[in-house]
């Protein structure tokens, strides 16, 4: 089992933890900052150092994915010739700017969807840009009044809060999946739930920012048309965000 230390503290960034399995380049720890790819966002990058060895000993962490069992986060290092046994100690560092960008990202991602009444069919987070398909059928989309209802709310500084919820409560409130491809994982006995206020209420395993004015601006880049009712939305940064 590993300790998903990335959702009781998702601005961690540095951590120590343990060695718990090893098969090849892919290790696993008891808790980790890093977070396994899943629901559009990319698993995250960073380093590990052995606690044991010279300070210059250090191996970069290539991805982070989900392990076999429900409860296991394997980390790929960037060699199978590494020195990691279990029982080592370790400490971790996470590819913090990148991480931050996928959540500022993750986060805007929730308030384009709270602005479109529409199921969402898929999406991607990225560092750079992001995107997120809707099955709109006749509703007609406007770039430029997205760009500026986004603006809107980022610059709102809403609050954004985590919940939990049984699947009982889901079951009985069915309209708070707006994902088509995706539903939450159920049986745990909680399911996560996102709230930015007075916008959005969903289901989420990802990671977010903790009020929508660390956002940013962004922009709209892009409407595609990937079907006779999907539509697929692009999403950036503005230049000024950084």
């Amino acid at each position: 089992m590993t300790a998903k230390i990335f959702y009781s503290d998702t601005y961690l960034q540095t951590l120590d933890a343990k060695v718990t399995a090893v098969d090849g380049a892919w290790v696993e720890f008891d808790q980790t900052l890093f977070y396994p790819e899943g629901g559009g966002q990319p698993g995250d990058t960073g380093s590990v150092q052995p606690a044991a060895q010279a300070s210059d000993v250090q191996y970069r962490v290539l991805d982070t994915r989900k392990g076999e069992a429900p409860t296991s986060i394997c980390h790929l290092i960037d060699t199978a010739d590494h020195s990691l046994q279990v029982g080592d100690m370790i400490s971790m560092t996470l590819d913090w700017d990148r991480r931050y960008r996928h959540m500022r990202m993750h986060t805007c991602l929730h308030l384009l969807g709270s602005l479109i009444p529409a199921p969402v069919t898929g999406g991607s987070v990225g560092a750079e840009k992001s995107r997120l398909d809707f099955d709109i059928g006749d509703l007609q989309l406007d770039k430029d009044a997205l760009t500026a209802g986004l603006n809107e709310l980022i610059q709102g500084a809403k609050a954004i809060s985590l919940e939990t919820i049984d699947d009982a409560a889901l079951d009985a409130n069915p309209g708070l999946v707006r994902t088509m491809s995706v539903q939450p994982p159920r049986g745990s006995g909680s399911i996560r739930m996102v709230r930015i206020e007075t916008v959005d209420y969903q289901p989420c395993g990802g990671t977010h920012i903790r009020n929508t004015a660390e956002i940013g601006p962004v922009r709209v880049s892009k409407i595609e048309n990937k079907g006779k009712r999907n539509r697929r939305i692009h999403l950036i940064f503005d230049a000024v965000a950084g």
